[in-house]
């Protein structure tokens, strides 16, 4: 049975219609895929969060045993406000060889793919099960898989290999970075602005706290902490959304900012943290005590996803090279799901259409031949499943 490219075109453009924008709820389009796997007698388990109002979906396709490959995606995408788009993001559209629409790249084309393969997968008998992984809220943290990987390790026969599909010009990726995100929240003392002496700026905090991070970010640039596979070859911080304050005549009782790291894999994950806390800790808190004994520096932490570091050579890296007919594998700066399946004893690589180039972007596109190349790879793997 062959793959028409028009049913993965077809799938994508109803997975583009589902504004799956992390702040939304992702069910609507949990629902439309549990309901097309139905058609096709495959089951679907379904992991809520907490509020019911997104989920995760884990079905398998073949034998109930364990020894089988993921192919795993998230459902959510970033937002679209403030973006110019040429036409509605969640519609999609062809144009010049590319298709246009929030999350063609990122990561739906790999998700209707997949669907797409279904029919053809389930048409001989498969010597190893096929499980789907679609997960929520990947675009704030990599938070909602978590508790699909705890239901695998826990419940269910454990596969050997995951595939996690994000766009990477259908390059085998084996390493990529680690990102820890978290909110920094000063609490300070107002005061009337020509009354410095009565109290303490919470931005003023702030700003030495964030050059701080600006000092540590520099040492991570050292020549001996690089690593010349990664673009860019060191562990980068990013300080991304800042409020305080409430009048410029009055000394800020409060400043919150947001910020985050990116580690290589294989280094100390905590370095960064432990150095800003001891800073805050040690030479900013301190002297916001002088005016304001209340005053804190209370750093929470937001999202913690590691990195992707697989061994040379591994069955998962050997085998998804087969299947993209590549020679070499490839590390990226982007953090994916993948550390958290392998961390949990499922060998992970990344590998799926698209470029990540185009993700978060206005008129974000996938080439028409990205998604011809991985039908391909979908075809390779069918022959591997019912060899």
């Amino acid at each position: 049975m062959t793959v028409q490219f028009n049913t993965t075109r077809d799938l994508l453009a109803k997975l583009i219609a589902f504004d799956t924008t992390s702040r939304n709820s992702n069910l609507a389009l949990i629902d439309f895929v549990r309901d097309y796997l139905s058609e096709h007698g495959v089951d679907s388990l379904l992991i809520h969060n907490e509020d019911g109002k997104k989920a995760n979906l884990y079905a398998t396709l073949g034998p109930d045993k364990a020894g089988g490959i993921v192919l795993s995606g998230h459902t959510d995408v970033v937002p679209v406000d403030g973006q110019q788009w040429r036409t509605d993001p969640f519609t999609m559209i062809e144009r010049d060889g590319k298709l246009f629409g929030r999350g063609t790249a990122d990561m739906k084309g790999f998700l209707a793919l997949a669907l797409a393969y279904v029919p053809t997968l389930l048409a001989k008998p498969m010597r190893r099960p096929i499980h789907l992984a679609f997960s929520y809220d990947e675009e704030v943290g990599c938070v909602g898989v978590g508790s699909m990987i705890d239901r695998i390790v826990k419940d269910l026969p454990k596969p050997d290999v995951v595939i996690v599909g994000e766009p990477t010009d259908m390059k085998v990726v084996n390493r990529h970075k680690g990102i820890r995100t978290f909110v920094t929240h000063i609490t300070g003392q107002e005061a009337h602005s020509s009354k410095q002496n009565l109290g303490a700026n919470a931005i003023s905090a702030a700003g030495t706290l964030i050059h701080e991070l600006s000092q540590i970010a520099g040492r991570m640039q050292a020549p001996a902490r690089q690593d010349p596979a990664f673009d860019p070859p060191h562990t980068t911080l990013n300080v991304g959304m800042i409020t305080g304050g409430s009048a410029v005549n009055i000394i800020a009782k409060d400043c919150k900012f947001a910020w985050e790291y990116r580690c290589l894999p294989g280094t100390d994950e905590d370095e960064i943290i432990r150095e800003f806390e001891a800073f805050s800790e040690d030479v900013v808190l301190p002297r916001l005590r002088k005016t304001a004994p209340d005053a804190a520096i209370r750093t929470n932490t937001k999202s913690i996803c590691p990195g992707l570091n697989v061994t040379e050579g591994s069955p998962a890296e050997t085998l998804v090279l087969a299947l993209a007919a590549q020679n070499d594998t490839q590390a990226v700066s982007f953090t994916t799901e993948a550390g958290l399946f392998d961390n949990a004893g499922m060998a992970a690589v990344v590998c799926g259409p698209g470029s990540i180039d185009q993700a978060h972007k206005p008129d974000e596109f996938i080439e028409i031949e990205q998604l011809q190349q991985a039908h391909r790879f979908m075809d390779r793997l069918c022959d591997h499943i019912h060899g």
